[in-house]
């Protein structure tokens, strides 16, 4: 990662709080027998209103769903194409806050660069990052690197 850090809880605007408590309470409806690894997503639109997700397996693994794009694809079927910022829930691994999943870094990328808040379930430190930040150089329509 190149950039990004971290800011207590209690120092983030009450708009970007409640992103990430929104997070946190989806991450409870995660189906996730197999790995046991819960994920919560809330994504900000720009109407203001909340889009959550989380993450829900399948005994064919390839067939599971992120939480990120969960929450993406339920604010696309709800009529929203632009997006603020969104907050991304899930147990840290050997103390290091858990980052989106690549598949989930380019489907982010699709709709802009924004703000992305990472947290575990204790929210007490966040790493607030962003897309280009997680996916430098990544994939768009009509982008291209010319020599």
């Amino acid at each position: 990662m190149t950039g990004g850090k971290f800011i207590d809880f209690d120092n983030l605007a009450q708009d970007v709080q409640e992103l990430i408590r929104a997070s946190i309470e989806v991450r409870k409806m995660s189906y996730s027998p197999y790995s046991k690894f819960k994920v919560g997503a809330a994504l900000r639109c720009d109407d203001g209103t909340i889009s959550c997700g989380c993450n829900v397996e399948n005994s064919s693994f390839p067939v599971s769903i992120c939480a990120e794009r969960t929450a993406i694809a339920r604010a696309i079927a709800d009529g929203k194409r632009k997006f603020l910022a969104i907050s991304i829930a899930a147990d840290t691994i050997d103390g290091v806050i858990t980052s989106p999943c690549g598949m989930c870094r380019q489907f982010l990328a699709e709709f802009n660069d924004i703000p992305i808040y990472l947290t575990s379930p204790t929210m007490t430190n966040v790493l607030q990052t962003s897309v280009a930040d997680l996916l430098p150089f990544s994939f768009k329509l009509g982008s291209h690197i010319t020599t």
